[in-house]
């Protein structure tokens, strides 16, 4: 049995024993952009997760000691009993933009559903960027020139 709470967070009742519940438990939005955060960046394919400064922080955050937050430029929102998750995302060079949609998709309804019990009802991608491998390598080479 499953009771969602509008707003920050999710509750589900336990299991019936003997005419009654064992608790709730209370799931928080960030707890689910965590889930689908992590799911997003697995799947190959992917180059970054945000845009601008969020995914800026990101790349930094990602190399300074402790785990960045992956739930960081994730989106979610409820209505009723399904979750919905938005996302923004650059992409490497080649890959079959719309299969690595589907991709994402199915990564990040297993992962929600089956660590949390929510529906997810949909989940919106915006793919801001291309990532393109020689853009790095001529950064790299400006830098090393200064």
């Amino acid at each position: 049995m499953s009771d969602i709470a509008i707003g920050s967070g999710s509750t589900t009742t336990g299991s019936a024993q003997k005419g009654g519940t064992r608790g709730t438990t209370s799931i928080a939005d960030g707890v689910i952009a965590t889930i689908a955060g992590i799911a997003v960046r697995e799947t190959d394919g992917v180059r970054a997760v945000g845009k601008g400064a969020a995914k800026a922080l990101g790349a930094v955050r990602s190399r300074m000691p402790g785990s960045p937050d992956p739930g960081q430029s994730v989106k979610v929102e409820r209505d009723e009993e399904k979750v919905s998750v938005g996302v923004d995302v650059e992409v490497e060079y080649g890959v079959l933009i719309h299969e690595l949609a589907d991709q994402i998709r199915t990564h990040v309804i297993d992962a929600v559903e089956t660590m949390t019990g929510l529906d997810v009802n949909e989940i919106n991608i915006n793919v801001f960027d291309v990532h393109i491998p020689d853009d790095d390598e001529d950064a790299d080479a400006d830098a090393d020139d200064q």
